[in-house]
């Protein structure tokens, strides 16, 4: 497969999803998604699951029948001093921490509010990928925010989902956002934001942006294993090494 790998998914812990850690294991063999992260909502939303949930990931394996699993939170972003929903040494257990913003959590303002909240998120040094940033209700100053996540090497992500099943009118803002980060050479990652295991690594709506934007697919975090593994340790993730391993063999 082109993009091997996969940083957005949301299984049953999540109840408006509807697949299992199990079923996107077989997906991703099908499909030869080689890496994929589980990323369930954060506690702050109405029907996530509970904090322990993300405590417990440590009970996955690091690569099961030869799919390397990250363990993952989608937290939210809940405030304009950029908190997120998953705190202290928990974070540091994690090896991936998205975050965004969702209606439920954070009402949507004004493009000041917004901005100063991603951009707090993104200083924050515990967000390594801003999820669905291109989202219409929640306009934002993109060049500032561009060129804050470059400044603090946090990827933005260009969500799939956002063009097929949610947050739709995002594809303007999307394209700005690609074409900024192509000439700031700022880090773009694709996330298929998969509520089904079927959608794994379903990118050909995110990959249409990026190309339109020529921001360059050698870049984007998706591109092999190693790439976002790299990415995670240079941010300070500790516990990569059994995945580190495998993928380098």
């Amino acid at each position: 497969m082109q993009f091997p790998v996969d940083t957005h998914s949301h299984t049953v812990a999540s109840t408006h999803a509807y697949s299992t850690i199990h079923d996107y294991l077989a997906v991703a063999r099908q499909k030869g998604i080689a890496l994929f992260a589980t990323t369930d909502h954060g506690p702050a939303m109405k029907d996530a699951p509970h904090f322990w949930h993300f405590v417990n990931l440590r009970v996955l394996p690091r690569v099961w029948d030869g799919v390397g699993i990250l363990r993952g939170i989608e937290a939210n972003i809940m405030d304009e001093s950029g908190k997120i929903d998953y705190f202290g040494d928990y974070l540091a257990e994690l090896d991936l921490v998205q975050a965004g913003f969702h209606e439920p959590v954070f009402a949507p303002s004004d493009k000041l509010t917004h901005t100063k909240a991603m951009i707090a998120a993104i200083e924050s040094g515990v967000v390594d990928i801003i999820t669905h940033p291109g989202n219409p209700a929640y306009p934002i100053e993109i060049d500032a925010v561009v060129a804050a996540a470059k400044a603090c090497n946090v990827a933005l992500e260009i969500n799939n989902s956002s063009f097929t099943a949610s947050r739709r009118g995002s594809e303007e803002n999307c394209l700005a956002i690609a074409r900024m980060a192509a000439t700031l050479d700022a880090q773009l990652v694709m996330g298929s934001d998969a509520h089904v295991a079927f959608d794994l690594g379903n990118f050909d709506k995110s990959l249409a942006v990026i190309d339109g934007a020529l921001y360059p697919r050698v870049r984007l975090l998706n591109r092999s294993p190693m790439a976002l593994l790299e990415f995670l340790q240079s941010r300070g993730h500790r516990h990569l090494d059994e995945l580190i391993r495998h993928f380098s063999d």
